[in-house]
């Protein structure tokens, strides 16, 4: 729970209903990452004409590798938001040997199937 609280906007912990209801703040934190994973993508793609001409030589390039950067970490909490809901959900989960081909394979196309960070919204 406290994590999941430290996920989502510290407003959040004044809802009673969401500290009773971990399925229900899982939910919300889930939403509230994908909206800041759009919100990292768009300002992505954007910088270089909001920015360009306001920073000096090189911020504009810290700037994009500062939107990659928190967009590759909201997207990896977002994936470990999924888990822990779908685990609040009551779903089960099977160990995987790490490096098993079947594990790569599943790794591989859930990977895909999710959003790609920031930098391939190029």
């Amino acid at each position: 729970m406290s994590w999941l609280l430290d996920v989502v906007p510290p407003d959040y912990r004044l809802y009673g209903v969401l500290v009773r209801h971990p399925v229900a703040l899982a939910t919300l934190a889930r939403h509230h990452l994908t909206a800041c994973v759009e919100g990292a993508r768009q300002g992505y793609r954007t910088a270089r004409a909001e920015l360009g001409k306001d920073l000096p030589p090189g911020g504009l390039t810290a700037v994009l590798a500062a939107y990659q950067a928190e967009g590759q970490r909201l997207v990896s909490t977002g994936r470990a938001v999924e888990l822990v809901e779908r685990a609040l959900r009551g779903e089960t989960f099977v160990p995987q040997l790490a490096g098993s081909r079947a594990g790569q394979q599943e790794t591989s196309a859930a990977a895909s199937a999710r959003a790609t960070p920031p930098a391939a919204a190029r």
